[in-house]
């Protein structure tokens, strides 16, 4: 009988996404940003970089596109995404803080278009 195998595949559009976190994670580090974790799976969503910068508990939101057709990596960030990062920070921060008070919270958007990176600090 065969053993299963260890490695999971993994589709063109895992492995670009993944090279984006990378790129914007090395990109917020050069800005003095630090890295808390990365990619977070809660039921209520995921949060792809939790860093910390200047005080605030900083959520960030990767996009890649290859164009800006379509409005782009930065405006397929919609409302409903913005919720589920919202409530994905609370529950992240109700497990790791409880009921100690929380530092301010920020949720950046980087976007990745065409190549060029753009980092929206702040975004909503």
């Amino acid at each position: 009988m065969a053993k299963p195998s260890r490695y999971v595949a993994v589709s063109p559009t895992q492995r670009a996404g993944s090279l984006a976190e990378a790129q914007a994670l090395d990109y917020l580090r050069s800005r003095g940003l630090r890295l808390i974790e990365t990619n977070v799976r809660l039921r209520c969503g995921e949060i792809d970089l939790i860093m910390v910068h200047e005080g605030h508990c900083v959520f960030v939101e990767v996009r890649q596109r290859s164009s800006a057709r379509f409005g782009g990596a930065a405006a397929s960030v919609g409302a409903r995404k913005q919720a589920r990062l919202r409530a994905a920070a609370q529950a992240w921060l109700q497990h790791r803080l409880g009921a100690r008070p929380w530092p301010p919270l920020r949720f950046d958007v980087v976007a990745i278009e065409g190549g060029h990176l753009h980092w929206l600090p702040g975004a909503f």
